[in-house]
């Protein structure tokens, strides 16, 4: 799949909802289209990941389906159209921590979609799963990812100075989280009650 129209042969199960999307089951014939994606200039520098080659992010998907530390999902539309992916990744079951990671399509950033995709995600761990924190990490300079991160309840903790090399040039990473009970004095709705 090259771009992001859906197949109405193809309807993908929902797994998941949120507010105005739901998530799928990332698979390995997903792999062109985040790989296009992480094409996209923003998205290289945002992520701090330069995309590979087509048959290498197939095989990263595929060790990743059988990694039980991790929860891989397309974000996608009401009627089907994949708009991003989100991944729960390096869960920790004895600590109940774990890593969110996102990704919106350029067309679909900057709609709303990025706050109800990390609403949704942290429904699914808290709700679901036995999370108790759910951490994020992006470039302190990446004010958009910053912005959206905040909007969903996350809380800055911190700066890991120069903890990162892009482009060649170190860059600050700011550490974010949300506990359990600061997602439990949420007054949104959840995902089961939409």
């Amino acid at each position: 799949m090259s771009d992001s129209t859906p197949d109405p042969d193809d309807e993908r199960a929902r797994c998941w909802r949120g507010r105005g999307l739901a998530f799928t089951p990332l698979e390995i014939e997903d792999a062109e289209l985040v790989q296009h994606w992480r094409s996209d200039p923003s998205a290289a520098h945002e992520t701090g990941a330069w995309p590979t080659s087509l048959y290498g992010l197939r095989e990263r998907i595929e060790r990743n389906l059988d990694d039980d530390s991790r929860d891989d999902f397309l974000v996608l539309l009401p009627d089907g159209t994949p708009i991003g992916l989100i991944a729960l990744h390096d869960q920790q079951p004895a600590d109940s921590t774990a890593e969110v990671y996102l990704m919106l399509a350029p067309e679909h950033r900057a709609k709303g979609h990025g706050v109800a995709a990390l609403d949704a995600l942290t429904d699914l761990a808290f709700g679901e799963l036995p999370m108790h924190r759910v951490e994020a990490f992006t470039h302190t300079d990446n004010t958009r990812a910053l912005s959206v991160l905040t909007a969903a309840g996350f809380v800055h903790e911190g700066v890991r100075r120069s903890a990162c090399l892009h482009r060649g040039r170190r860059h600050d990473l700011a550490a974010l989280a949300l506990l359990r009970p600061e997602w439990e004095a949420g007054e949104r709705l959840r995902s089961w009650e939409l």
